[in-house]
């Protein structure tokens, strides 16, 4: 009868398609120190990074290699594509979504070159990390596999 009062479901999913691993495997200290807070990670395959639930997207990076969300459930998160690309300051990045709007998991935000990334020798490992609202264990049982970009690792 009051549909309206239902909790809308936050599944979590892969940013990108490619290879899950946890959080202590990026090799960058502050990650897999989960000194920005716990989560995981995707070393992707493909070159869209989408987000990885449905909520708001609350800030882009200047430098375009990183955004925020928080969804209406108050999960607030930073997913961070690959190490030492701030450096680039929005080099080889391209926005497709702008702050302050709303998004569904897997729809497209950040667009990277492969080839251009991979020509300066960059790790574009992608890390989803917790930065609010979620204190549940990372218990996703695709890490070390393949997954699909939008793939649900983590149900709520």
């Amino acid at each position: 009868m009051f549909g309206f009062l239902k909790k809308e479901p936050s599944p979590i999913t892969a940013p990108a398609a490619g290879k899950c691993i946890r959080i202590e495997e990026v090799p960058d200290a502050v990650f897999s120190q989960k000194m920005m807070g716990d989560g995981f990670a995707v070393i992707p395959s493909g070159d869209t990074i989408a987000a990885p639930v449905t909520g708001e997207i609350v800030m882009i990076a200047e430098t375009k290699h990183a955004f925020g969300m928080k969804t209406k459930s108050g999960i607030e998160l930073l997913v961070h594509i690959g190490l030492d690309t701030v450096e680039l300051n929005g080099e080889g990045f391209t926005v497709l979504a702008k702050p302050g709007s709303r998004v569904k998991a897997g729809e497209p935000v950040i667009r990277f070159d492969k080839a251009f990334m991979e020509g300066k020798g960059l790790n574009m490992s992608t890390m989803v990390v917790f930065t609010g609202g979620y204190d549940r264990e990372m218990e996703i049982c695709q890490y070390g596999q393949d997954v699909a970009l939008g793939e649900i690792l983590l149900p709520e």
